[in-house]
């Protein structure tokens, strides 16, 4: 039923709504009408998988004199978004009073989508914002553009990356970029590097994919990279003790930090996100047992590292092999001390 009674004004509404069946399309990118009669409009506007909308409109009594009633849904932008939204939306009828609002308020939907890019990951944003970061911290949002400029302070260190939220986020991966850091250079390409596959495992299927998993979905990546940055990177590693040594891995001061990749102190970081001296990791993972792999003290997951890729085979034999040297050389030690 029709919420307004006076015939003239049921026959300019019908006279709108003909004009809205012929030229929406038209007007307004990706719109598509459900239904288009004298008690609602209901249009779909979609801009990407992940940022649409549906626009319910229903005409009060005295309209056009009154602000049309706008309702939103949808199945991929926030309840809290939405509510925002229709607020907005509700300021700017008072714009078209005396004026057939229909249109208007379609195109200003449109234009909301097209402006606001970061619209598809707001409930990210605000878990950033409130949850995530401290006081220390600095974000920096550029809405147009679509980018976030998060710096991590932690102690006397800190990480600034760049984070670009594409267009048609989820569907395409967040592209992180590092702006600075005093952080060692390679930890920094470890944190930046497993934060972008991160990203591309959230948009990418697995190239093997057992029977029983479901169909791949892409799922947004924006708050699980930030809280691996934060969380695994940034806060951790200046306190971080090296679980061979249990003094910690990185120096007071980021100045000190040993950059020459053969020096005891140098500091690597393993699969399992845990912190060691170069020195005591060397020595641990060269050291028997080694069945089932060496494991991280700290967390007993099995070490992984670009540096230590042998086989616990083939690793025994190079132990048993250089014991076997040392011995020989403290034979020959022996022997020629008691010829002197």
């Amino acid at each position: 039923m029709a919420l307004v009674s006076d015939p003239e004004t049921q026959k300019a509404i019908e006279n709108e709504l003909e004009i809205v069946k012929k030229t929406l399309s038209e007007k307004v990118e990706g719109s598509e009408i459900i239904s288009c009669h004298p008690v609602a409009v209901n249009v779909r506007i979609t801009r990407t998988k992940f940022k649409n909308v549906i626009v319910l409109l229903q005409f009060p009594e005295q309209y056009p004199n009154h602000g049309i009633l706008v309702e939103l849904k949808s199945k991929t932008l926030p309840p809290r978004l939405l509510s925002k939204m229709m607020e907005l939306c509700d300021q700017e009828a008072k714009k078209f009073l005396g004026k057939p609002q229909v249109i208007p308020m379609l195109i200003f939907v449109r234009r909301f989508l097209d402006e606001n890019p970061l619209i598809a990951c707001s409930d990210e944003l605000q878990y950033i914002k409130s949850k995530l970061l401290s006081d220390s911290d600095e974000l920096k949002i550029k809405q147009k553009a679509g980018v976030l400029n998060i710096h991590i302070n932690q102690d006397k260190y800190y990480l600034d990356v760049k984070i670009t939220v594409p267009d048609d986020y989820h569907t395409s991966a967040i592209k992180i970029d590092l702006k600075d850091s005093n952080f060692p250079e390679n930890l920094v390409r470890v944190f930046i590097g497993q934060a972008v596959d991160m990203a591309r495992t959230c948009v990418e299927a697995p190239l093997r994919r057992k029977p029983k998993d479901p169909p791949f979905e892409p799922k947004p990546s924006l708050k699980l990279v930030c809280d691996f940055l934060v969380d695994q990177c940034a806060r951790p590693c200046p306190k971080e003790r090296c679980p061979i040594c249990k003094k910690k891995a990185l120096p007071e001061e980021p100045k000190e930090a040993v950059t020459e990749p053969t020096d005891h102190q140098y500091v690597e970081r393993v699969y399992c996100n845990h912190l060691f001296h170069y020195g005591c990791l060397d020595k641990y993972m060269k050291t028997p047992p080694f069945q089932g792999g060496k494991k991280c003290p700290a967390c007993k997951q099995v070490i992984y590292h670009d540096r230590w890729k042998v086989t616990p085979k083939l690793a025994e034999e190079r132990w048993a092999h250089h014991e076997a040297k040392k011995r020989e050389l403290s034979e020959v030690v022996d022997f020629l001390g008691d010829c002197l």
